[in-house]
């Protein structure tokens, strides 16, 4: 394989991997080759080798090693998706309610799926989440950061219950910039947390129901919620109150 033209060497590697693993020439788990066959291979120098395989590594295609080579992962979607957390972190206050809105439309999907498909333990498991949210609560001054923990790990039950590992990870990606915006709901508006509380019961229901209708709608009135209260905040107003 040669460099073609007007493209760098290292896109040249990265281009070159992703092709050898679409062709299944290497799969999950395998060892590239060593590192004087593979730039002979792609038509690069060794320089710019390292650079796509470091690009690479930080997509979290590859895995370098140390002192035993580099591999290619297991090409988890949760791995390969977790990047596009990053670029979710850098979007300002403007960017908040497009990406609650692109969370919305993922996760009210995931709810309608996981009313088919959860299991009785997770059904369990996302029951436990909500006594401890319960419990937390009424006991005085709430834990700000324990309910957000709380509300994350509720809605990574339903995402993963969905059965769609790609639209599971899609979830997880999106939750870095959209867990500062519920946390600052959670401190600055009275009753959020309450409100939060009910509307995760509702939902819970409705999947013990296996109901996908009710489940999508009791997603969407949820996340509505925190869209409504993003375009009622003050576009400036980006900073989180002292806990």
């Amino acid at each position: 394989m040669t460099a073609r033209v007007g493209v760098s060497q290292t896109d040249v590697v990265v281009q070159g991997i992703k092709k050898l693993i679409i062709d299944r020439a290497l799969r999950p788990g395998d060892r590239l080759p060593i590192e004087k066959d593979l730039a002979e291979a792609l038509g690069v120098s060794r320089g710019p080798l390292r650079e796509g395989v470091r690009a690479l590594s930080m997509m979290g295609v590859l895995e370098t090693r140390q002192g035993d080579g580099t591999y290619v992962t297991a090409l988890d979607p949760s791995l390969l998706l977790a990047p596009m957390g990053f670029v979710v972190d850098l979007q300002d206050h403007s960017g908040a309610r497009h990406l609650h809105a692109v969370r919305r439309m993922l996760e009210t999907q995931a709810a309608g799926l996981a009313a088919t498909r959860i299991s009785d333990e997770r059904l369990a498991a996302a029951d436990e989440l909500l006594r401890r949210t319960e419990a937390d609560l009424t006991d005085g001054v709430p834990d700000h950061e324990a309910l957000i923990d709380n509300d994350i790990a509720f809605h990574r039950v339903i995402a993963q219950a969905s059965g769609n590992p790609v639209l599971a990870a899609l979830i997880e990606a999106l939750g870095g910039r959209t867990t500062r915006d519920r946390l600052w709901r959670s401190i600055s508006q009275e009753g959020a947390d309450e409100a939060t509380h009910g509307e995760h019961r509702a939902i819970l229901d409705a999947l013990s129901g296996r109901d996908p209708d009710r489940a999508r709608i009791r997603m969407a009135v949820h996340l509505f919620g925190v869209e409504d209260y993003l375009r009622q905040r003050p576009p400036d107003d980006d900073s989180i109150p002292d806990l």
